[in-house]
């Protein structure tokens, strides 16, 4: 029997009216985000500071691609958040923040020039998704595996089309890509093919290339497939 401390009528009216809540969140994503165009969502770590090589090659990375009219998807935190909406703000671009309701409260970094506030993870997910045509995964903690594996899992089971995944820096990856091979593939869990879905580089100019050479304007004005 399923204990509450609140009556089970209370319970049940509760989670009916936060239905309510979770479409809301949907319907204000959705309307925000539309009119965002092609796009870029970039994850790592919260924890990366200023001067730090990650931090100036995501700054580098989000400036160049606003330059060339691609938006830029964070969480809107700070670290390479923080980095990466700073560049697209200083390229003149749109610089997008996905913030999250926590116990100990996220403020949204001061580069963030459509911010946009979610109580509920799933619902901020969707829109890092749902939008961006691209993926760039710089190094990180927890939090940026865990963004990585459903990346993964989404373009694996086909839920989403095929789009670039990049990891930014080989010597970082190096360890989880090896285990990959040796244990994942070794032992069939992953194929070939779906390893293949990473794409991994060292070079700011190389990674905007490859990007720009699947996201971006289409010559009418609309969005890539």
């Amino acid at each position: 029997m399923v204990s509450s401390r609140y009556p089970i009528d209370d319970f049940t009216h509760q989670d009916t009216w936060r239905l309510f809540r979770i479409l809301s969140e949907f319907v204000d994503g959705f309307e925000a985000m539309s009119q965002v165009g092609p796009a870029v969502s970039i994850f790592g770590s919260a924890r990366t500071r200023p001067r730090n090589r990650h931090y100036l090659a995501a700054r580098a990375l989000a400036r160049k691609l606003a330059a060339h009219r691609v938006a830029v998807i964070t969480g809107g935190g700070p670290g390479i958040m923080e980095a990466a909406n700073r560049g697209a703000a200083e390229g003149g671009g749109v610089s997008v923040g996905l913030n999250i309701e926590l116990p100990a409260e996220q403020e949204l970094n001061r580069y963030v020039n459509l911010p946009i506030t979610f109580r509920y993870f799933f619902v901020r997910k969707v829109m890092f998704v749902k939008y961006a045509q691209a993926f760039v995964i710089l190094p990180g903690g927890f939090g940026t595996l865990d963004e990585l594996s459903e990346v993964l899992t989404l373009v694996q089971t086909q839920r989403i089309k095929p789009i670039p995944i990049v990891l930014y820096d080989r010597a970082f990856w190096s360890g989880i890509l090896d285990w990959m091979q040796e244990r994942l593939l070794a032992e069939d869990m992953v194929t070939r093919r779906e390893l293949g879905l990473l794409k991994v580089m060292d070079d700011v100019d190389e990674v905007v290339s490859f990007l720009l050479s699947h996201v971006g304007p289409t010559r009418d004005g609309g969005q890539r497939a």
